[in-house]
């Protein structure tokens, strides 16, 4: 099984779409209520969708996507004027992290994992 795609709510899918492309992301299908990228890296697709429900449209959403080069992608878009809620952070999990929010509210992580994505310490034994 592989990840095809996520998708999340958008309040304004024209501002998502310059949100998301400015991120990196190639915009590939367009209409007035939906949008949907290619990464640049891997095969994996995101899109947009507009809400039925502007005023809850975040609630719950949480996309990560994994940059082996997090601090010079973070200082490049942040160049571009992406603002983050913090610069990335080593976790306890292992993880390096920056979170910032999209244009709908919604919640994007940037991280580097490495082995600890799939393979942490605490990792459950088959």
């Amino acid at each position: 099984m592989r990840l095809n795609q996520v998708t999340v709510p958008a309040v304004a899918v024209d501002k998502s779409i310059a949100f998301y492309k400015t991120l990196g992301l190639r915009l590939i299908v367009q209409s007035e209520h939906y949008a949907r990228f290619e990464l640049p890296d891997g095969e994996s697709t995101f899109s947009i969708h507009l809400a039925a429900d502007p005023g809850r449209a975040a609630e719950g959403s949480g996309i990560y996507f994994e940059c082996d080069d997090l601090d010079a992608r973070v200082a490049a878009l942040k160049a571009k004027g992406i603002v983050f809620d913090h610069d990335p952070v080593d976790q306890s999990w292992l993880w390096r992290e920056a979170w910032l929010t999209g244009p709908a509210g919604e919640r994007l992580c940037f991280y580097k994992a490495g082995d600890a994505r799939r393979y942490p310490p605490w990792r459950v034994k088959d």
